[in-house]
């Protein structure tokens, strides 16, 4: 990711333009733009959105100021498609979990692929998928990185403007627990003994889980200088099987490091273990109660 954007606003003579452009994903980042609602509007009254399917413009080839993508790279299609958009566009932001790590979708990437989809698919010949899920920065070029599933929408408004002020966005890489600290959020962990993700999870998401007195599973990506290995260390001490605390950290962002290689390591330490309950427990997993 290049985040050396200038400090120069978007002048020409034109309005500034912008397209928002989807891949392989659930659509839920294009939507927290659309739930923005009234400000959204606002925005619109200012620039030319060019291509957002969602919300009705379609024009895949448009040349923008600012191209947002939400999604994973799929399909060999889906690489020559990108390369167009930057070849198109004079910045390009993604937005969510998918489209900077490869999303829900790459768990894939961990097994084979080929055998999940000859065991769904009568003739997966046709299918014209790449051998795992990719980010889109594995691709191309990008100018900058929002994380989140969904991405918040406030965030990508944020920064539009200050793309179209002159001013080089700013992202908090913080922890969530700094978020919880700010807001007074009770922690979830100390009170309750939830196994919370916020030590180590980026904030952007205005700590929505710890409020609703639920724990966070790190739908953000992990926060500068995250220390997984001791959390996950201390997971495991509070009793929690080896395998739930592979599942806590090969989830929305299991491509992304650290929680990658921390992740693979608990998940041998389960491969080592005897397996008394092989079905997935979807509560542990989205960090409902126990």
């Amino acid at each position: 990711m290049n985040n050396s954007i200038p400090h120069a606003a978007l002048r020409s003579t034109h309005r500034p333009r912008v397209a928002v452009h989807k891949f392989s994903s659930c659509d839920g980042c294009q939507l927290a733009f659309l739930n923005l609602g009234e400000p959204l509007l606002a925005l619109a009254e200012t620039v030319d959105i060019l291509h957002f399917a969602e919300a009705g413009p379609i024009d895949e080839d448009a040349v923008v100021d600012i191209a947002f993508v939400e999604g994973s790279v799929a399909t060999s299609k889906d690489a020559a498609r990108l390369k167009q958009i930057r070849e198109n566009s004079r910045y390009v932001i993604t937005i969510g979990a998918c489209a900077t790590a490869g999303g829900i979708q790459a768990l894939r990437n961990m097994h084979d692929s080929g055998e999940w989809i000859a065991g769904i698919y009568a003739q997966p010949e046709y299918l014209d998928l790449l051998p795992e899920s990719r980010p889109i920065a594995s691709i191309i070029k990008v100018d900058l990185e929002l994380w989140g599933c969904p991405v918040n929408g406030e965030q990508v408004l944020g920064v539009t403007k200050a793309l179209l002020t002159g001013h080089l966005p700013r992202v908090d890489h913080s922890a969530v627990c700094m978020e919880c600290k700010r807001q007074n959020v009770v922690c979830v962990m100390v009170s309750q003994g939830k196994p919370c993700m916020g030590p180590v999870t980026q904030t952007g998401c205005g700590a929505i889980c710890p409020k609703m007195q639920r724990d966070c599973y790190a739908c953000y990506g992990p926060a500068v200088q995250a220390n997984v290995s001791a959390l996950s260390t201390y997971f495991a001490a509070t009793g929690m099987p080896a395998r739930e605390v592979a599942q806590r950290l090969l989830f929305i962002n299991s491509q992304t490091e650290p929680f990658t290689s921390v992740g693979i390591h608990w998940q041998n330490k389960t491969s080592a273990a005897p397996n008394t309950n092989p079905g997935i427990n979807p509560k542990t997993s989205l960090g409902a109660e126990q």
